[in-house]
């Protein structure tokens, strides 16, 4: 695991809807974050995407922000690559399922490289926090390509 990447797996409740009727398919209901988690340094904003099946979002770091990942529906393997200079997991991959049936939150620190691959035929809707608001001015996100050798990293494979 990379250093200072935090996962937080979700409890799935299930949810009480307001009438008794018989309801086929029933909700649930999720915390997925609370400030008490103290998972943030402090909140900028929050985003939200969908992306489709088969499709690479990849790579991409910060140097200012920390970045939280929440996959809402859909299976996505998210993959991070440390380029910190003076992290102990410098230049280690650590590769993260996550989605529909096994929601967890990830904590992505400052200078991890990271990207997605949608796996399922279900779209994949993804709210990401951010510990700073979006500068289109001066944006915080360095690019990467999906395929730096640097990195190194097979996206046909899936563990």
């Amino acid at each position: 695991m990379i250093d200072g990447v935090i996962i937080k797996d979700l409890i799935v409740r299930k949810d009480i809807p307001d009438r008794d009727e018989d309801i086929s398919k029933p909700g649930f209901l999720m915390e997925v974050l609370r400030d008490d988690d103290k998972l943030l340094t402090k909140f900028g904003q929050t985003t939200f995407t969908v992306a489709y099946e088969g499709t690479i979002k990849a790579f991409h770091y910060h140097e200012k922000q920390d970045d939280l990942w929440f996959v809402a529906t859909g299976k996505a393997m998210i993959v991070l690559y440390d380029l910190r200079k003076n992290s102990p997991t410098n230049g280690e991959t650590q590769v993260i399922f996550a989605g529909k049936d096994d929601y967890k939150l990830v904590v992505i620190p400052i200078g991890v490289a990271h990207g997605y691959k949608v796996l399922s035929d279900e779209p994949v809707l993804l709210f990401y926090q951010t510990t700073e608001s979006y500068d289109p001015k001066d944006p915080d996100e360095k690019r990467m390509p999906y395929n730096d050798p640097k990195i190194g990293f097979d996206w046909n494979k899936t563990l």
